[in-house]
């Protein structure tokens, strides 16, 4: 197993410091998807900037969650609606929405493949087109069930995956389900100590393997961070922590 510390290379504005459930980033343009009932968006801003260029709103009885980019489309799923929602990536138009079989978290573009989680241990592959199952992957570190699995990105042919109620990202083997990798992104965390749901939420990748940005609920700054080789200092234990969102 490879341990990581993160580096933070520079911290931007979180622009409206949106309740994070879903981030992804093509060069400098990100993606956010924000969650809560009747307050779920779908949002696009540059990197950097304070402000929202453009932004969509769910429909009020769905709950925002994890987006991935295929194609010209993003995907959007909902956290107990079973409804995943399809949105134009240039201008946030609504495309379609479909039944989705599993509680929504977060997500992943994976090769050609779409990569899902529901806040368990299970990492959930599915076909881009319409969602579809196609296996089941059941991750572990070292033998044990990491609980938790949050928002996703893939990188360096990993998904890494957000774990919730940590500072913690677990880079993880698809083909085995195998924890692989561990990083301990502290250095990016920020203190929310009156507000128990402002957990790191939000995992980006960036065009060099390694390199992400990171961000949390109500967060004020966007990270982007590097991974740094360290040496174990309690990320397993830290990692199999979060047990609950």
């Amino acid at each position: 197993m490879r341990f990581h510390r993160v580096q933070v290379v520079r911290r931007a504005p979180h622009p409206e410091r949106g309740f994070t459930q879903g981030l992804i980033a093509v060069g400098d343009t990100v993606w956010e998807s924000t969650g809560l009932s009747g307050q779920s968006t779908l949002r696009r801003y540059q990197f950097g900037a304070d402000t929202v260029a453009a932004q969509a709103h769910v429909p009020d009885q769905l709950f925002g969650e994890g987006i991935c980019q295929v194609g010209a489309g993003i995907w959007q799923l909902t956290w107990q609606e079973r409804v995943a929602l399809q949105w134009d990536a240039a201008t946030l138009t609504l495309r379609e929405r479909i039944p989705y079989n599993r509680a929504g978290w977060g997500m992943c573009a994976a090769g050609d493949e779409v990569v899902t989680s529901d806040g368990t241990s299970e990492l959930v592959r599915r076909e881009p087109v319409r969602l579809a199952p196609v296996a089941v992957v059941q991750v572990r570190c070292q033998g044990a069930r990491v609980r938790g699995l949050n928002d996703l990105a893939w990188s360096g042919g990993l998904v890494w995956a957000n774990v919730a109620g940590t500072t913690c990202l677990a880079g993880i083997d698809l083909a085995t389900g195998e924890v692989t990798d561990v990083a301990d992104a502290h250095a990016a965390a920020e203190g929310h100590w009156r507000d128990q749901q402002a957990i790191m939420n939000g995992i980006a990748a960036l065009a060099r393997p390694g390199e992400f940005l990171l961000t949390g609920k109500r967060w004020r700054s966007v990270r982007h961070v590097r991974l740094v080789p360290d040496r174990d200092r309690g990320h397993r234990e830290r990692l199999l922590a979060g047990l609950s969102r």
